[in-house]
């Protein structure tokens, strides 16, 4: 395939230092969550919720938050608290979709999950804490942005976790266990809320930091919207083909589980086929952008990319 990019783009992104990058992003989330979560009295909860929220990861949301800020001529120290507020989320929803009434997974981030530490009582009470610390963080720590803007955010991380975001896609996947008959909008029903809806946000909380017009965040709904389907896609895959060892989570669950997944509905070769095309139609989105888009484009080939 001939890229449609001008020269200068396709070079910028062939000198574009992805592993770099994401490492010091990474390095940078890191520091910022370990001082967000100091822990006090009642000590045990505390520890349990640090627990599961520095148990490492990609730390993909936060950087996608910080990337989406920068390009639109925001700055890192603006948008942090919003890219820990999204790691904080998305650890509640793991540490719940772990429990023995969800995925009942006994390993996440290649540790023993939260439940198995501290007992599925003190589990959902940390993911319940860190869902509603989120907010407040957000709030409390975010300077040099208008309340507004503040505003718009807390209501889309709230719109990306409700019914309508990921515990709808959770209730639709529960229900769709042992079932053969399920389709492919359901399956992009399941995983364009339970997975995409909160990699979206963390795309458009970036850009409502800046204050985006509403053309921009149709933009970069459509980028996210098609990162998120494929970064599933790739899971389910990686389901299939890879070890717990590299996983860092127990592999073939969604086998053992009997879940419609992409691969069992298209192939594997199908699968892998329409993440690249979803990713080539991410980054599409971004061309106008030129070499500022060059980081979250490279992060949409990284997530067909990833062997974990």
């Amino acid at each position: 395939m001939i890229s449609a990019d001008p020269p200068h783009v396709r070079n910028a992104a062939s000198n574009f230092d992805l592993k770099a990058y994401l490492k010091e992003r990474q390095a940078l989330v890191e520091a910022a969550l370990e001082s967000s979560l100091p822990v006090t009295y009642p000590e045990k909860i505390y520890n349990a919720m640090r627990y599961s929220l520095m148990a490492g990861g990609k730390r993909l949301r936060p950087i996608l938050c910080l990337a989406t800020c920068e390009l639109l001529g925001g700055t890192i120290a603006m948008a942090m608290p919003t890219a820990c507020a999204l790691e904080m989320i998305h650890t509640m929803s793991l540490i719940h979709d772990d429990l023995p009434a969800m995925d009942n997974d006994d390993y996440r981030r290649g540790k023993l999950t939260n439940h198995k530490v501290y007992g599925e009582d003190i589990a959902i009470l940390a993911g319940d804490g860190l869902l509603a610390y989120a907010f407040e963080y957000v709030v409390e720590q975010t300077k040099n942005v208008p309340a507004e803007y503040l505003l718009k955010i807390v209501a889309r991380l709230g719109h990306a976790v409700a019914a309508t975001g990921l515990v709808g896609g959770q209730v639709v996947d529960l229900e769709c266990e042992g079932k053969t008959n399920i389709g492919v909008e359901t399956l992009h029903f399941i995983h364009s809320h339970k997975t995409g809806a909160l990699l979206e946000a963390a795309v458009l909380s970036g850009a409502l930091l800046t204050g985006a017009d509403e053309a921009t965040l149709e933009r970069l709904a459509r980028y996210a919207a098609n990162i998120g389907l494929a970064f599933q896609i790739i899971d389910d895959i990686l389901d299939i083909t890879s070890t717990r060892d590299v996983l860092g989570k127990t592999a073939g669950k969604d086998v053992t589980a009997q879940k419609m997944t992409y691969p069992r509905l298209w192939g594997l070769d199908k699968s892998r086929q329409e993440a690249e095309r979803l990713v080539a139609e991410a980054k599409a989105e971004l061309a106008l952008y030129g070499e500022a888009a060059v980081p979250l484009q490279a992060i949409a080939d990284y997530i067909t990319a990833r062997s974990h």
